[in-house]
């Protein structure tokens, strides 16, 4: 059959029209995302740009401040209650991921049955999620009372003694810790169940085949394949953990004697009670470039380790 070409011409006249359709596409395009981008702008990156040149001022956020240069940082590198805080939250943040993560996993597993009722089961890990924090608060805050809870009430029956949770310095941190991998843990027990629902089913099928047990299929098959999920849940719930300041703030005010008064809530404790809205300014940044570091490094490591995998 013979090929057939169109004039030197036509396809020139062709070129502009197809430039000007794109065009039209992109500005249409923009035109769409265009609230959102200015809603972003205006409520994310704004105060983001003025709490940076807020940490260079010397202000009590009431009255007009005056320049203070680097002040607020060296102020913030001295204060041993920063530090303290820094801890807090460090630790908070080594236990609460891998702890969250390593509980979703086997819930996911169990919740990708295909058994009576399964999706009330779902419903059930999910709604702690969105229930609010006031509310998760002071449920938590009457499960752990001292005197009526009903967790010491179960503690005495078993003939064990009493503990403070939210009032012991001791304990109140990882009294937070349960309420927060209860709140999370529907979260990630959805995000690992959303990507088990993606594994091909045919390749389980030839693993079974093969003579694979359920537990090594698991293991070789569907595990890795949970790579990039793991990754998100990774980073994502790093990122929160060091935000953490609601449910401190309703439970137990940073107390008691500062046992939960991690960084978010040393930082609204300088900017709201002492007014030194400079320094809490100078936190946020270098909470916010601690955040960053962190997420760069936790991506770069899944994907070094999402290659080494496809290899």
């Amino acid at each position: 059959m013979a090929a057939t070409t169109l004039p030197a011409h036509t396809a020139r006249e062709g070129r502009p029209r197809r430039a000007r359709r794109r065009l039209g596409d992109h500005l249409a395009g923009w035109g769409f995302v265009s609230p959102a981008i200015l809603l972003i702008g205006l409520f994310g990156m704004l105060p983001v740009l003025w709490s940076f040149w807020l940490s260079f001022q010397d202000t009590d956020l009431t009255s007009p401040g005056t320049f203070a240069g680097g002040a607020k940082y060296a102020e913030l590198v001295k204060d041993p209650l920063m530090w303290q805080a820094a801890k807090r939250s460090a630790v908070y943040t080594v236990l609460f991921v891998p702890l969250t993560m390593a509980l979703a996993l086997p819930i996911a597993v169990l919740l990708n049955q295909r058994i009576r009722g399964i999706t009330l089961y779902r419903m059930a890990v999910f709604v702690p999620l969105v229930t609010s924090t006031v509310a998760t608060g002071i449920i938590f805050n009457w499960l752990l009372n001292p005197q009526f809870g009903p967790v010491n009430a179960a503690l005495a029956k078993a003939g064990m003694p009493k503990q403070g949770f939210f009032q012991s310095p001791g304990e109140a941190l990882y009294a937070l810790l349960a309420m927060t991998v209860w709140g999370w843990l529907g979260f990630a027990v959805i995000i690992y169940l959303a990507a088990l629902q993606t594994v091909p089913k045919d390749l389980m099928e030839a693993a079974s085949l093969d003579g694979c047990g359920r537990l090594r299929a698991f293991r070789h098959v569907e595990l890795p394949l949970l790579a990039p999920a793991s990754g998100f849940l990774l980073v994502w719930l790093t990122i929160n953990s060091l935000q953490l300041f609601d449910e401190v703030y309703v439970t137990t005010k940073g107390g008691p004697l500062r046992a939960t008064t991690v960084v978010v809530y040393h930082l609204y404790n300088k900017a709201f009670v002492d007014f030194d809205g400079g320094y809490a300014a100078a936190v946020g940044c270098v909470l916010f470039l601690v955040i960053l570091a962190v997420t760069l490094l936790q991506l770069a490591i899944n994907r070094r380790f999402s290659l080494t995998e496809a290899r």
